[in-house]
């Protein structure tokens, strides 16, 4: 993670891009290959935690995680799960981002969820479901769905994929259910478009 921090840090916003092709790619480098079925859909899932430092930077600072979905193509999903490991509100950050995208709401509420948990600002569930309040989501919206089949239902698709996954550490990015970036084998210099475009090139591959 301080290896990953470093290529953070040594980014800048003004990236220059970079020629990657899915043949230079080399597994354990750029990537890891995954030894488990891999998805029937071009997809990219991120996973994440509201109280991680370094998904703030990635999130907001860098803004990579939009960089990777403004170049997928049409066909390729991307989403982002929430997890459960670093404690605190956690959980119940995690079926609130599940309302969020059960709503279509992520974009409303992700910044102020970010800021709040950074501060740690979050003790129960009613904070969070004030900021939601705060930005644009009716009382009745966040009651009615928080504890809904359809909330729950992605609640349990964010927990079991991280677990099937085995995913340790956040932020955490993984392609076609395949293929999972390895952050410290990236560009020290380049560190935000070789991101990007490896990502790119892995869900051709």
């Amino acid at each position: 993670m301080k290896k990953f921090l470093i290529n953070l840090i040594a980014a800048t916003m003004a990236i220059a891009s970079v020629n990657l092709h899915a043949a230079d790619l080399k597994d354990g480098e750029q990537y890891v290959t995954l030894s488990r079925p891999h998805s029937e859909k071009a997809e990219v899932i991120e996973f994440f935690s509201f109280y991680c430092p370094h998904c703030y930077a990635f999130e907001m600072q860098y803004a990579i995680p939009k960089k990777v979905q403004d170049s997928l193509p049409a066909d390729a999903s991307f989403k982002q799960y929430h997890v459960n490991f670093l404690g605190r509100q956690s959980e119940n950050l995690t079926r609130a981002w599940a309302l969020a995208m059960a709503l279509g709401a992520e974009s409303k509420v992700k910044t102020a969820l970010f800021e709040a948990a950074q501060a740690d600002k979050l003790s129960s569930m009613a904070d969070i479901r004030q900021i939601f309040v705060d930005n644009g989501i009716t009382a009745e919206q966040f009651d009615g769905g928080i504890n809904s089949f359809a909330v729950t239902a992605l609640v349990k698709t964010q927990t079991n994929l991280a677990e099937q996954l085995d995913v340790r550490g956040v932020p955490d990015m993984y392609v076609n259910g395949k293929f999972r970036v390895n952050p410290e084998g990236l560009s020290r210099d380049d560190f935000v478009a070789d991101y990007v475009e490896t990502v790119k090139q892995l869900l051709k591959k």
